[in-house]
């Protein structure tokens, strides 16, 4: 009997391109259409949608010249991870890592679950109060190493990045991208209810914690059942010992959070960004080979080989930044607003505020910026929340919950697509790993909604 050949799953590179084709056939097929927008504020105007006279067609095209423009839209996060790749190479070379690592291993070898609580919890809290997101990037390659000498895989470390990261965005308390942006569009005082999405937080990284121990702990008993087994990017046997700490070491380490600290201070106070916190980790390369005492052509080297070694991932995050694109080149993303809010109307208020948080999350997808989404979709859901007796203060948790989540799986995310890519985790494997941590958050996402209809959070 001949044995039926195993479906393979394509390339990461190839399932973001079938999904450039498949906006590039929805920009053909959905009506274009627009909003107003009021000049002063430059949100839209509900209830202004209007269908273009006459569309205008993509030309197939398109779908090509959209990829070298997506990797200059892209930039930013492109040239942070180059500059990420390459420090963190001069920070390994140096032996600060590996001797780091030890010392983590000492602390954590017989306590996995401590560390993945930790992980997830320390780094939505900073999601949550500061919008933290790229800032975790430098992380992912200690978390993996640290993760693969205690018998767990990359697939657990990048489960706690991510896992922290979009809780904390789907409860952000303070978080100035995305709740302070739509309170203030739904004429919310600022900050206002971050009581309860601070105390929402805890749960919900438990339910965030119960996933990825769950699956680390079938990983720690059968390395078999790892979902990155035979991916051997992601199976790099960790060093058999460790190098002692020493002093020069904790220089680059404390060197290493005092760039962090200051790129984090930077953009809650002063509008920074990736290039910004890029020009932080630049100034700790040259700090680190000054404590390290290595020398310029060694530095160098070093540099360009980590650089190398995030090639593929820069590729990768401007593909899917290209299906946006198309999305935006086509004018359907207004069209595909109004359309989704249309059934909301047919509801009581519990189940619309539920749906405001599903199409929210559909809506992730083409518009993946947190402060984009929100001046797209809060104009619109603002008086249709008014309209279904749904408090305003449920409408802005309704679009966090839709939006932070969300990026957990999505492929146009710049920032999980860097993360997989450090990894080494393809796409696919990650969308099953998380798929079902999303049902459960949302599942408890939509209890908390139709609990503060009835309760009539305001």
């Amino acid at each position: 009997m001949t044995q039926s050949p195993t479906l393979r799953i394509p390339h990461t590179l190839a399932l973001l391109f079938f999904l450039m084709i498949a906006a590039l056939v929805a920009a053909w097929l959905v009506p274009q259409g627009f909003f107003a927008e009021d000049l002063d504020s430059g949100r839209v105007v509900p209830g202004s949608y209007e269908v273009v006279a006459e569309k205008e067609m993509l030309s197939p095209l398109a779908l090509f010249t959209a990829i070298p423009r997506a990797f200059v839209d892209a930039g930013p996060i492109i040239f942070f991870l180059f500059i990420i790749g390459g420090v963190l190479a001069m920070i390994r070379a140096t032996g600060t890592i590996d001797a780091l690592l030890g010392r983590l291993l000492e602390r954590f070898r017989d306590r996995p679950r401590s560390l993945i609580f930790a992980v997830i919890f320390v780094f939505s809290l900073a999601s949550s109060a500061v919008g933290s997101s790229g800032e975790y990037i430098p992380f992912v390659l200690i978390l993996v190493a640290l993760c693969r000498a205690m018998r767990m895989d990359a697939m657990t470390a990048v489960g706690m990045v991510v896992a922290g990261y979009g809780v904390g965005y789907g409860l952000a308390a303070f978080n100035q991208y995305t709740v302070v942006v739509a309170q203030e569009i739904a004429e919310l005082p600022t900050y206002s209810g971050w009581w309860l999405r601070l105390s929402l937080l805890v749960p919900f990284v438990l339910i965030a914690v119960h996933h990825v121990w769950s699956y680390a702990e079938k990983v720690r008993n059968d390395p078999s059942a790892s979902l990155v087994a035979g991916d051997a990017a992601a199976e790099v046997e960790p060093p058999a010992h460790y190098p002692a700490l020493k002093g020069k070491h904790v220089a680059i380490v404390l060197a290493f959070l005092a760039a962090l600290g200051v790129g984090v201070w930077g953009i809650a106070t002063r509008g920074w960004y990736l290039n910004e916190l890029g020009a932080c980790f630049v100034v700790l390369g040259l700090v680190t080979a000054v404590i390290g005492r290595v020398g310029p052509s060694f530095a160098s080297e070093k540099f360009i080989e980590g650089a190398k070694e995030l090639t593929e991932t820069a590729i990768l995050v401007g593909i899917a930044r290209g299906i946006a694109l198309i999305m935006e080149d086509g004018q359907i993303l207004h069209t595909i607003v109004h359309y989704l809010s249309q059934p909301l109307s047919l509801v009581g208020a519990e189940l619309a505020a539920v749906g405001m948080m599903l199409i929210q999350a559909v809506l992730n997808l083409f518009i993946p910026s947190g402060s984009g989404q929100a001046f797209v979709t809060m104009p619109l859901m603002t008086p249709l929340s008014d309209l279904l007796d749904v408090p305003r203060q449920v409408a802005v948790m309704a679009y966090q919950m839709g939006d932070g989540f969300t990026n957990m799986i999505i492929p146009t995310n710049a920032i999980l697509m860097g993360i997989l890519g450090v990894a080494g985790i393809s796409y696919a494997s990650w969308f099953r790993f998380c798929l079902p941590l999303i049902l459960k958050l949302y599942a408890a996402g939509a209890v908390v909604l139709v609990l503060a209809v009835v309760f009539d959070l305001s």
